[in-house]
Parts: structure tokens; sequence; C-alpha cells
């Protein structure tokens, strides 16, 4: 698992073009896709939920210039229940018997922020301990539009021995309606003290009609070298 891991991307070309056939999202079999989101370093979020899933769960899809490499599985309280990634095989569920303080979505709307501190575990045998913070700034942003909250945060994870692997914090920003954060700028810290930044941040929104809907490639900086961090370095 790439805990600490970054990737490189050089890619050619225009950074939007038509989109075609080849480049629509595939829908599981008995789920109806919400949303689509163009965001920063070269990725495209599908956001859907499935007929077979509890109420108020959410799966999101993320592609880069490469194509589809992870799922993450969020319920109505945002809640990491289960993370795949494509690449790696891992699989990363929520242990709640072991975690002291879930991720509350309603708790953070209620007061203004919430505390957590929970734990994964995948099928490769590691245990991560996530423990972090989210608050409400106060501020409104519009991006595409769309006026959300912004929200910052800070977190750090653990090994199973209590041994610190990351420490991270930034800016997030939160839809009410969908019960969902989406990244902005944040900081990433490893063992070693090296500190990487990066911007994730939405720049377009695409519901059922609009143009971009069901998009599978990137469209923003796609045309550059750049580092960012995978949504799989959160678990």
């Amino acid at each position: 698992m790439k805990w600490v891991a970054v990737f490189a991307l050089l890619m050619s070309g225009a950074s939007a073009q038509a989109q075609s056939a080849d480049d629509t999202f595939a829908v599981p079999e008995n789920c109806t896709l919400d949303l689509t989101v163009q965001m920063h370093s070269c990725q495209v979020a599908n956001l859907y939920h499935c007929a077979g899933d509890a109420e108020g769960d959410r799966w999101i899809s993320y592609a880069d210039g490469e194509g589809e490499y992870f799922l993450s599985l969020i319920d109505h309280e945002t809640r990491w229940l289960r993370s795949i990634s494509l690449e790696s095989g891992e699989i990363a569920e929520l242990d709640e018997a072991a975690s002291k303080d879930n991720a509350s979505f309603s708790a953070l709307l209620e007061t203004g922020e919430d505390d957590y501190d929970f734990v994964t575990r995948n099928n490769f045998g590691e245990t991560r301990r996530q423990i972090g913070r989210d608050w409400l700034t106060g501020e409104t942003v519009t991006i595409d539009g769309k006026s959300m909250e912004r929200a910052d945060f800070t977190l750090e994870t653990q090994d199973g021995e209590g041994n610190v692997i990351a420490r991270r914090s930034g800016i997030q920003y939160i839809d009410r309606d969908l019960r969902v954060f989406f990244s902005g700028r944040e900081s990433f810290q490893n063992p070693q003290g090296d500190n990487i930044e990066t911007n994730d941040a939405p720049v377009t929104f695409s519901r059922k009609g609009d143009e971009g809907f069901g998009a599978a490639k990137p469209l923003f900086d796609c045309d550059m070298m750049m580092t960012a961090l995978r949504p799989e370095d959160l678990y």
C-alpha cells in the first residue's frame, strides 16, 4: 500500500477535449450515477449509489490519465466503509468495533466541528488508525456555480503499532445535500519529515444532462508534470 507514495504523471496534448464513447464512465450494474467532478492534478471522480447498498451509501470512483485506479465507499455520515485499489488489489474496511470515534457529518453540520479516531484493516494484514479533526471555517466558496462551505482538517495516520506514518492538513469543501467532502489544497508529511503540497480541488461539476456527465478521463493539469497524493493515501 502506498501510504507515503506520490506519482509523477506526464501527458501531452490539450487539457480539455471532446468526450467520446471510449471516455464514458462504466456505471456498475444496478447503480445510478449522481455526479461527475473534474479536479485539478489530472483527476476525475464519479459519484454513484447502488441498489444493494444501505440508504445513504455512496461510491466514488477516481481516475487519472491512465484510467480508473481507486474506489471508495462512504455512508450517510461520510464514514470510510471500504476502499479498493484497482492497481494493487488491496481492500481496506472500517473496523467499527476497534474504532473509538467514527466520523460524523451530522456533528460537523450541527456543531461546526468533528473529531474522529477510527481503525481500518486491509486484506494484506495491515492496520491503520486515523486520528483527525474537521471544522467549518465559516467561509463559503463558489466553484463552477456551486456554493460550498470550507472545512479545514488535520489528520494523523498510525500503523498497528502506533507509529506515525503520515500527517496531513489542509482545505476541504463540503456539499450539504450530497453529504460529501471535496479535496482542496493540502500538505502531506511523511515520517522522514518530507512535505508535499497538493491541490486536488474540484474545477467542474456535471449532473445528468450536463456536458461532461459520466466522463471517465480527467481534463485539467494533464499536460504538465505534477506530484499529487491519491485518495488511497488516506486509508
